[in-house]
């Protein structure tokens, strides 16, 4: 029997436990195995990663990897936005329907084009926060769909 690798490490349990970020499984369906509110809960992290993540020292702003990669001419712009577009993906597999989906990606297509400009849209992508208001939007809808429900509906039910 081979021994662990000794890099290998356990981590802590977290509130995430079983989530997964591999995009590119995400992307061919691997995410099939993950409960509607896993799936959820990874596109909040990854919102929250993308565009509240950091907080200026001193002051109410917060920032994340969108405006910072956003600060790399070209390919920055390029990554922030497949990313935004691996969230609008994920709302249209759980089921939002076609105008939540044409507003996301209208988030997405302002963020990205505002966002190329250099500084500007920098400052533009720590304002807008286009991830957080997709999140929003799915979570609005997820909202005010019906749930499933096997039991009585009342007593003279019963």
């Amino acid at each position: 029997m081979r021994a662990a690798h000794p890099i290998s490490v356990r981590m802590r349990a977290s509130r995430n436990d079983g989530l997964s970020f591999d995009i590119g499984a995400a992307f061919s369906g691997g995410a099939s195995g993950l409960t509607r509110a896993q799936r959820v809960a990874r596109i909040d992290a990854l919102a929250t990663l993308m565009d509240t993540a950091f907080l200026v020292p001193g002051t109410n702003i917060r920032f994340g990897f969108d405006a910072l990669l956003g600060l790399v001419p070209g390919i920055g712009d390029v990554i922030t936005t497949a990313m935004s577009l691996y969230i609008v993906k994920e709302a249209r597999s759980l089921g939002a329907p076609r105008w939540i989906v044409a507003r996301m990606l209208g988030n997405v297509a302002l963020d990205g084009v505002v966002g190329a400009v250099p500084l500007v849209g920098d400052l533009f992508d720590v304002a807008f926060r286009a991830n957080r208001k997709n999140l929003a939007l799915l979570q609005n809808h997820l909202a005010g769909e019906p749930r499933a429900y096997y039991g009585p509906r009342s007593p003279s039910d019963v």
